[in-house]
């Protein structure tokens, strides 16, 4: 099923995957009320990066066959997902109490969207968001957990053209 997807065409779907993935972590957070701990930033990174990795190698892969810049910039997005994929599982790990957290996390981010919330936060009244516990999940699988799964899928996907590549210059087919 993999060979169906044109390599051309692999750029401009992992855009849409990291701007739907960051989309639902801002519409938790904004829309539904999730405030996201230090972890939960730095997860978001990857994709921001990979974004812009991707406009790139889509701009430069104008035809079925690609060429070298296409693929360095396809080879930063499977290293910025693959980065994503350990960030998340280190979180998911946190989450799960599998592994201590930084100390960052017991803490909070004195990010506010008023003043009286800042001023709540500087006098103790508020309760920072803590990466130690999962605020959302589902099946049993939180948001950094599926952070994890689609950055590995993410990492595959970018990693598809290398291998054809590789693999045609090897003349295997």
């Amino acid at each position: 099923m993999l060979d169906r997807i044109p390599s051309n065409a692999i750029p401009w779907i992992l855009i849409a995957a990291s701007a739907a993935t960051i989309g639902g972590a801002l519409f938790f957070e904004h829309v539904l009320g999730y405030v996201p701990c230090s972890l939960c930033y730095l997860g978001r990174q990857p994709h921001y990066f990979a974004i812009g990795a991707a406009l790139i190698a889509g701009i430069l892969s104008r035809e079925a066959n690609i060429g070298i810049g296409v693929l360095f910039f396809l080879g930063l997005c499977a290293a910025a997902y693959l980065t994503g994929a350990g960030i998340s599982a280190y979180h998911a790990g946190v989450e799960y109490h599998w592994w201590a957290g930084p100390e960052s996390c017991a803490g909070g981010n004195l990010v506010s969207n008023s003043l009286e919330d800042l001023q709540s936060a500087l006098s103790g009244g508020a309760k920072p968001p803590r990466c130690d516990a999962a605020a959302w999940s589902i099946f049993g699988i939180s948001l950094a957990g599926f952070n994890f799964l689609i950055s590995l899928a993410l990492t595959a996907l970018s990693a598809l053209p290398l291998l054809r590549y590789f693999r045609e210059s090897r003349g295997e087919v």
